[in-house]
């Protein structure tokens, strides 16, 4: 009975009210049922995390659950929704919930490892393993509630995301999406043609190689000279070694001057032997100057004759 006479007491009492009042009255109550019905109901604020090239050292320390998306994969478009839906959950569970879109964030594509898509992980105080479970919102639950994760080899620290290895391989992953921006740049922004980038790159490719092989040589002089320079009787050795060398290239000069006039003298030797033996007084006649070569060749020829008819 008392909510039907409240609503006749208003019914009266709006009944008596001129009609404008009743017109704004409408209108206001319109209005509000609108408003309150295009707003949505508070939902709990997502509580997954991004993770970035300037942010992911957050992750080494306490539980985390990270994938590695990106936006064109199908697959990862269709584990989306439950890895929100996990998400949700991850602050009730003492765990925290993250992505990482690997076209934004080249760096942790390349200090992770990623050669699939979608890629988890769980880290554990900076230990990480690779989850390979069913991707479903259940067996996200059952592997942080029942640590299935203590079942799985943790990744070596030799391909931990912060060894030395690992950002190297994010340095270079980072080089490669710059060395791809600038050719997008080259190609589309200028009207390169896509040789002319090859071109372009090879030859910076080229200098930079010979640049740093030069650095690196002028800072091995440095740091490691050489000994022989460094010591003390270097030049002097030099000098000592460079006058013995001359002088042992004189005594073979000489001695071959030696060896020149031995080979002369036992040609006149042998010259005088024959002499000897033609003549018939026992020694070479003298050449005068009026017997030419010819004439004492016929006169050795007939002395010859002479003793053979003898």
């Amino acid at each position: 009975m008392a909510p039907l006479l409240d609503y006749k007491i208003g019914d009266a009492m709006l009944s008596s009210l001129p009609l404008r009042s009743k017109s704004i009255i409408l209108t206001c109550s319109l209005i509000l049922v609108i408003y309150l019905t295009s707003q949505p109901a508070l939902a709990k604020p997502s509580s997954l995390k991004e993770i970035t090239d300037g942010n992911w050292e957050d992750i080494l320390a306490g539980e985390w659950m990270i994938e590695f998306f990106a936006p064109w994969c199908p697959a990862c478009q269709q584990l989306q929704p439950m890895w929100n839906e996990f998400a949700d959950w991850g602050e009730d569970m003492g765990v925290n919930i993250a992505k990482v879109d690997v076209t934004e964030q080249p760096g942790l594509s390349g200090r992770f490892i990623i050669t699939s898509l979608p890629t988890i992980y769980h880290c554990k105080d900076g230990v990480f393993r690779r989850y390979q479970g069913a991707r479903t919102k259940d067996e996200f639950l059952s592997f942080i509630d029942e640590k299935k994760w203590q079942g799985i080899e943790p990744v070596s620290s030799w391909f931990g995301p912060s060894s030395f290895m690992m950002n190297t391989m994010s340095a270079l992953f980072k080089l490669s999406m710059f060395i791809r921006r600038c050719h997008n740049y080259l190609t589309e922004q200028l009207g390169i043609p896509v040789w002319g980038s090859y071109i372009i790159f090879g030859l910076a490719t080229l200098f930079s190689g010979l640049a740093l092989g030069l650095i690196l040589v002028f800072i091995a002089d440095f740091v490691f000279p050489s000994r022989r320079f460094n010591s003390p009787n270097y030049y002097q050795k030099k000098q000592t070694m460079e006058q013995a060398r001359l002088i042992q290239q004189l005594e073979e000069e000489q001695e071959a001057d030696g060896e020149e006039d031995d080979e002369e003298d036992d040609e006149d030797g042998e010259q005088e032997e024959v002499w000897r033996r033609v003549s018939p007084v026992g020694r070479p006649e003298a050449r005068g100057p009026g017997y030419p070569e010819e004439v004492l060749r016929k006169r050795v020829v007939g002395n010859r004759e002479e003793e053979e008819d003898s």
